[in-house]
């Protein structure tokens, strides 16, 4: 059985640290919490500050934004949006 691919989009800074809009990643198990995602990207991209712009960031699966990201469990096929923090006035 292959290993389960979802599709991550990028928005502002976080498309600014990685240098992509979109990604397709195959996650490490059949049952991938949500909550874990953050490292995970983080792996995939060291060292260009993914890490400070995960943590103020929101996530929405499939167009519906997530309150607890612990309670979303990622089993493939998904669209996850990483939503930065927005200013201007």
């Amino acid at each position: 059985m292959s290993q389960p691919e979802i599709t991550v989009l990028y928005f502002a800074a976080a498309s600014t640290a990685t240098g992509l809009t979109e990604q397709s990643v195959t996650l490490p198990a059949s049952q991938y919490p949500l909550s874990s995602l953050s490292d995970f990207l983080v792996s995939l991209h060291p060292d260009v500050g993914l890490d400070k712009i995960l943590q103020s960031s929101q996530w929405s699966v499939n167009a519906e934004m997530v309150d607890n990201v612990e309670e979303v469990t990622l089993k493939g096929g998904e669209e996850v949006a990483v939503i930065c923090p927005v200013s201007g006035g």
